[in-house]
């Protein structure tokens, strides 16, 4: 599965965007300059009963930024992504 696609089903599950995600991590300190990935997996398991898989998605755009490296990028594997920047405005509104 793609990052872009975890983003989505993210959203598909909890009927927030993955930026709506974010923003409620800033509120909680979880995106903090050494904030554990354990921290914000356990805050989305407890919250939105998120497995580690789709977690993991959410912890690279919260603790770094939606982009990710150009390797997945058109790679035709299952983590191949159409673009390096990941869209977190919702499904609806991807262009």
């Amino acid at each position: 599965m793609s990052f872009q696609a975890y983003l989505d089903t993210i959203e598909k599950k909890t009927g927030l965007t993955p930026r709506q995600l974010i923003a409620i991590a800033h509120e909680k300190g979880l995106d903090a300059p050494g904030t554990k990935a354990s921290e914000i997996l356990a805050w989305l398991k407890d919250d939105y009963e998120l497995g580690r898989g789709h977690g993991m998605a959410l912890v690279h755009v919260i603790q770094k930024d939606p982009t990710i490296s150009s390797k997945h990028v058109g790679s035709g594997g299952t983590h191949s992504d159409e673009s390096d920047t990941l869209w977190l405005d919702g499904i609806a509104t991807k262009p």
